[in-house]
């Protein structure tokens, strides 16, 4: 695994671990310790909630690892209900060391595609393998780079774009140019029939201050994981990709995760010089067209 990127990936994994073995979980994912003990960079890192001696007061594995079960949990459920609703497609765009495919109640008829790096889904590929884990659906995995055209490989893969697919981003729009991700957006929209949800996350901010650059959660996860999480977020203002999407006929809702703090009862709450005081959760649904009088939908 790589320094860069790839060691965020570890560090989900490791925060996803420690929020399985909580009493109160927000969400579970018994594959994760997995994948954090196989990467020589992350194998002594806590997978579990006794290895944090701090507990809650951690800023790295209390603070920063609920939220990433809390941002589990709520996208674990966009994706079920949207599932549900009919989308029968889930693309994860950057999947990393994401197990949804595994540990989720899918449809029977449901497919997951998975895109990431080669080295990624190389990785996940061997450590899965020896776990002896079996997918609940479908899965299928698309090596390819999302700053690029990844649009052939997933067609290829089986994906149907005349079909509602449920894409999701998470945590990877923070990492992309800003070229990149207007053409991922374009990308997606193409090849989303009626029916198609999307979940992102981002951070409403151009720059964060000194201030909130040197709180304790990005400093732990510089001295201690060897993650510095400022330099790796893209630099330069951010694409208004909820306003595109609107624009393109998309419904779209953007969320604080305090919101589902206060929803579920556990989850991070605001601290002064707050690094997660910008991070915004958003989803979007391009919604079936209004049938017309006699059962006909619009431009039949």
């Amino acid at each position: 695994m790589s320094v860069g990127v790839g060691r965020t990936a570890l560090l989900v994994a490791a925060a996803r671990a420690i929020e399985t073995h909580r009493p109160d979980a927000l969400a579970r994912d018994p594959l994760a310790g997995h994948f954090v003990r196989a990467a020589p960079v992350s194998a002594g890192w806590p997978v579990h909630p006794d290895q944090v001696p701090d507990g809650a007061a951690d800023p790295l594995w209390g603070r920063l690892g609920r939220y990433f079960g809390l941002r589990t949990r709520v996208l674990d459920d966009h994706l079920l209900r949207s599932a549900r609703a009919g989308a029968r497609q889930v693309v994860l765009m950057g999947a990393g060391l994401d197990t949804r495919a595994f540990r989720l109640d899918w449809p029977a008829d449901c497919t997951v595609h998975e895109i990431d790096t080669e080295q990624v889904l190389a990785f996940k590929h061997e450590v899965l393998e020896h776990t002896g884990a079996r997918p609940t659906a479908a899965r299928r995995t698309i090596p390819a780079d999302l700053r690029g055209d990844w649009t052939g490989a997933l067609i290829r893969a089986g994906f149907d774009p005349t079909a509602p697919t449920a894409w999701l981003a998470e945590g990877l729009l923070l990492y992309l140019p800003a070229d990149a991700e207007r053409r991922l957006v374009a990308r997606v929209h193409a090849l989303s029939a009626p029916g198609s949800t999307l979940a992102y996350e981002l951070k409403e901010v151009v720059a964060e201050s000194a201030a909130v650059r040197s709180a304790p959660v990005y400093l732990a996860a510089r001295q201690r994981l060897g993650i510095d999480l400022p330099a790796l977020f893209a630099a330069g203002r951010r694409p208004d990709s909820a306003a595109e999407l609107t624009t393109r006929g998309w419904t779209v809702t953007v969320r604080s995760p305090y919101e589902f703090t206060t929803l579920h009862g556990r989850g991070p709450l605001p601290e002064p010089n707050d690094v997660l005081a910008a991070n915004r959760w958003v989803f979007a649904a391009r919604t079936l067209p209004t049938p017309l009088p006699g059962g006909l939908a619009p431009g039949a």
